[in-house]
């Protein structure tokens, strides 16, 4: 569970209804089907009339996703490293037919490095594993970034629907001038529109985009790492010229370092 995500969430609307119930005694006065329909219905049709119908379905489902941990941590970029570290020390020993083993480990779990690994073992080049690995790293980027921008893009349109339905709201309003009875409930809609459409994109959308983009972002850089890793694997370098080339992607914080890990194994 991503806590901060959860706690932050909570925090923004826990706000806003406070700030409701200090003001007035009135709650149901910012509860409006009308505008709700309006901005919710506006801001999916002009989604859906911009994307295929599955990219928006996907970028749906990675809301749920925001609450929970990211995959890739701190800890586990400097496992990476250890990773490959370990594997150059079976390379210096028995050469590259060593890491067999280890790719029948990946099966099913790490697509992307089982990719690398099977090339390293192929025999390919460092530059040629790097090529590919690249391509492979921005093309899955890419893709995966889709679910983002959609996202952020309906964080745009969200606010616009609730102009609209301010309008809509303004123009029923101006055409009862003449029954004083009418103007509250229209000029409710009017400002209840415009509040749903900032609330659903400062609140949900956006932050949902950005956080998507974020996890996406430290997953490419993972994939660079090993990616580098599996490169010097293949140009059969050795472990502390490995550790030294990956931890200089790395925070200083959280180098791997093999001296300190052999004196704990000792």
């Amino acid at each position: 569970m991503s806590i901060s995500t959860l706690v932050g969430f909570i925090l923004g609307i826990g706000l806003f209804v406070a700030a409701i119930f200090m003001s007035t005694d009135k709650y149901a006065a910012f509860i409006d089907i009308p505008s709700f329909v309006m901005v919710v219905g506006g801001t999916f049709a002009g989604t859906f009339i911009a994307y295929e119908p599955r990219y928006v379905i996907l970028s749906l489902k990675m809301i749920p996703k925001i609450f929970f941990a990211p995959t890739i941590g701190r800890n586990l970029l400097r496992a990476e490293v250890g990773r490959i570290i370990r594997w150059g020390y079976a390379v210096q020993k028995n050469g590259l037919p060593a890491l067999d083993a280890e790719v029948k480990k990946l099966e099913g779990s790490d697509k992307f490095l089982k990719f690398g690994v099977d090339m390293v073992i192929a025999g390919y080049s460092g530059d040629e594993v790097r090529s590919i690995l690249n391509t492979t790293i921005e093309s899955t980027f890419g893709r995966n970034s889709v679910p983002a921008k959609i996202l952020q893009d309906m964080g745009a349109n969200a606010p616009a629907f609730g102009m609209i339905g301010t309008l809509v709201g303004l123009v029923i309003m101006l055409g009862n001038l003449s029954d004083p009875a009418a103007l509250g409930p229209s000029l409710s809609i009017a400002l209840i529109t415009t509040l749903y459409g900032v609330m659903f994109a400062r609140l949900l959308f956006i932050p949902a985009g950005s956080k998507v983009q974020q996890r996406e972002d430290i997953v490419r850089f993972r994939n660079y790492l090993v990616a580098e890793g599996l490169v010097l694997l293949a140009e059969q370098k050795s472990p502390r010229f490995i550790q030294d080339r990956m931890n200089s992607f790395l925070d200083p914080a959280i180098h791997f370092d093999i001296d300190t890990q052999m004196k704990d194994k000792a």
